[in-house]
């Protein structure tokens, strides 16, 4: 029952995140250029590779609250027999956006330490210093150029292969730990045997 609550924590707590996230890259994207929400979603999702798929009801909010408090201005507009409200970033949006970068990056930068420390520390993995991912690369797709698909390809390629590596060094301290785990508890079923 621990496990379970622990999971939907955890979940919401990746789902609150992701709002912040989306947030800045909704005005990253449109600082780039003006675009209507499903464009939104829909340039989140092939920037992200489908790792983020928002819906409707995750970013229409935050386009409110962003025209809202000033940052973006929307503007209703014809395209292909469809009225559409087409959203642009003001200058207000473009100043919260560079320091929304220049935090998140710090947050991030920060929170990777720690990450690094724990695997470390904690897990007692030296190497895996070198080979954990950057955590500023969350608005990595968002800044970049729209790449074609053959680097989309090889960025994945890459990608995977590093989670590899990585996944096969959590595996190895796994099986070393649960080795020690074993020998502590045939230890002390030893000991509570034993005769005084």
């Amino acid at each position: 029952m621990a496990t379970e609550t622990e999971e939907k924590t955890t979940a919401n707590w990746l789902k609150e995140a992701q709002k912040g996230y989306i947030r800045i890259g909704v005005l990253i994207l449109l600082n780039k250029k003006p675009s209507h929400g499903y464009e939104i979603m829909k340039e989140i999702s092939n920037r992200t590779k489908g790792f983020w798929q928002p819906t409707a009801g995750g970013v229409y909010p935050i386009l409110r609250d962003l025209e809202k408090s000033g940052y973006i201005k929307g503007e209703w507009q014809i395209q292909k027999n469809r009225k559409l409200k087409v959203y642009k970033i003001t200058e207000s949006g473009e100043l919260i956006l560079r320091r929304a970068i220049v935090k998140q990056t710090e947050i991030a930068n920060n929170i990777g330490n720690l990450f690094r420390e724990f695997t470390r520390d904690v897990l007692n993995i030296e190497t895996a210093t070198s080979s954990m991912p950057n955590m500023h690369s969350f608005f990595t797709p968002f800044l970049e150029e729209k790449p074609d698909s053959e680097e989309n390809l090889t960025h994945l390629e890459h990608e995977r292969k590093h989670i590899c590596e990585t996944v096969k060094m959590m595996q190895d301290r796994l099986k070393l730990i649960d080795k020690r785990i074993t020998e502590i508890k045939k230890e002390t079923q030893i000991k509570s045997r034993a005769p005084e």
